[in-house]
């Protein structure tokens, strides 16, 4: 499992990521054949740089006469014709759509009829296909990101000066965690949110990866904080190593998942935060309530086990897993919604295999089956078991036949995608 993780201290922007993915090991050359497929007028410019003393990548994209602003679909057509292969133009068309509906929703206009303006230039065009490019060609398998450092004050667009974060990035960042540094300006552009949006995996600290390289991509300004974003890339601690890069000293051993099977499973590890709380004072049949809330909300597992407290009390130790971002809010739902007076919260290390969820056609209906599996192929089918639970009672048969159904049905469908 190939990772990178960005660290987003300082925001985010098009032209930083694209610095700092050249730093991270993708070639210059890449870059401009990228560009010359475009075939734009511009002219890339990479240098070196130094922001309060962090040495950086600095990519500049230059455009000999820049119009003030462009249509959408003047810009859809520019990546129509152009050279670069399909799935990188449908990726980029995809993100260029979200940021003309994000546009066309803050200004109450059709698509076809929004000008981009500030983002309507061929740099920003350049940092989209070229970022995507970028992350293709360094074959990660997950992208994790930090929380976004936004900025705070006023910035100047060209309807004026508006509140950080403006219209548009205040749109693209729905369900991103985010926070406002002590840095007065904008931090985080529309086209740095809308490229977290389309790349990022997963939110929080960096995982225990076997470090190979860090980029270090320059913003254009120079604030008392060093303005950089940083790209890591490394191997999931728990996989072989890619053989790009050997550490200089033996990491400590992490634990093997292939050793509890003996097979050779794959898994990548994710940091998570565990929350605790030993309660002996509460009504029991709040407990499933108190389950649903925290599932509801976000949490990845929930679990109650039977614990002797002290002096003897029968009690319930409650154990919420979940991702770093939800500490918080899974923190208030606890004190909120059972009789605690403290929560404990520490951070774990979960290896997990790739899990995926699809549809299965059975003489039963519709059922969601959970399929994980590595690269030998799949290690389990589960079916969803209140859905084979709800079509037992419909059609009158016991709830195992129908989990047999459908993964019968499951196999049928994998075994034929394999033969493809």
């Amino acid at each position: 499992m190939r990772i990178g993780y960005l660290d987003c201290g300082s925001g985010a922007s098009g032209d930083m990521l694209l610095a700092a993915l050249l730093g991270a090991g993708w070639a210059e050359d890449a870059l401009r054949d990228v560009v010359a497929r475009l075939r734009v007028p511009v002219n890339v410019v990479v240098s070196r740089v130094s922001r309060q003393g962090v040495p950086a990548m600095r990519v500049e994209v230059q455009e000999d006469e820049a119009p003030p602003s462009r249509p959408y679909p003047a810009l859809g057509r520019l990546l129509a014709e152009s050279r670069i292969d399909e799935p990188l133009r449908r990726a980029a068309t995809s993100v260029l759509a979200r940021l003309a509906e994000v546009e066309a929703g803050v200004h109450a206009l059709p698509v076809e009829e929004v000008h981009l303006h500030e983002l309507g230039g061929l740099d920003s065009l350049v940092d989209i296909v070229g970022v995507l490019a970028g992350f293709q060609a360094l074959r990660l398998d997950r992208v994790v990101a930090s929380p976004v450092n936004l900025g705070r004050g006023w910035v100047t667009i060209r309807h004026g000066a508006v509140p950080v974060p403006a219209p548009a990035t205040a749109a693209l960042i729905e369900g991103m965690p985010v926070y406002s540094g002590e840095t007065e300006g904008e931090l985080l552009t529309p086209t740095g949110a809308v490229l977290l949006a389309t790349l990022v995996d997963a939110w929080g600290p960096l995982p225990p990866v076997r470090l190979e390289r860090i980029g270090t991509g320059a913003g254009s300004a120079d604030p008392p904080c060093a303005n950089v974003l940083r790209l890591f890339v490394g191997d999931a601690l728990g996989t072989p190593p890619s053989g790009r890069s050997r550490p200089r000293a033996p990491a400590p051993a992490a634990p093997d998942p292939s050793r509890e099977t003996g097979g050779s499973v794959h898994a990548h590890a994710e940091r998570l935060m565990m929350l605790e709380t030993s309660i002996d004072d509460m009504n029991p049949q709040l407990y499933p309530h108190v389950t649903d809330t925290l599932l509801a909300a976000g949490a990845l597992d929930v679990m109650t086990i039977p614990a002797t407290m002290k002096k003897g009390r029968p009690g319930t130790l409650l154990r919420v897993l979940a991702a770093p971002d939800l500490a918080q809010p899974l923190f208030g739902i606890l004190v909120a919604e059972t009789t605690t007076l403290g929560v404990r919260i520490y951070e774990v290390t979960r290896f997990a295999v790739a899990r995926r969820l699809v549809d299965v056609e059975t003489e039963y209906g519709s059922i969601p089956i959970k399929i994980a599996e590595d690269p030998s192929g799949v290690l389990t089918m589960t079916p969803e078991f209140e859905t084979c639970r709800e079509r037992a009672k419909q059609y009158g048969v016991p709830v195992k036949r129908v989990i047999a159904a459908a993964q019968q049905a499951a196999a049928v469908v994998e075994a034929s995608a394999r033969r493809r």
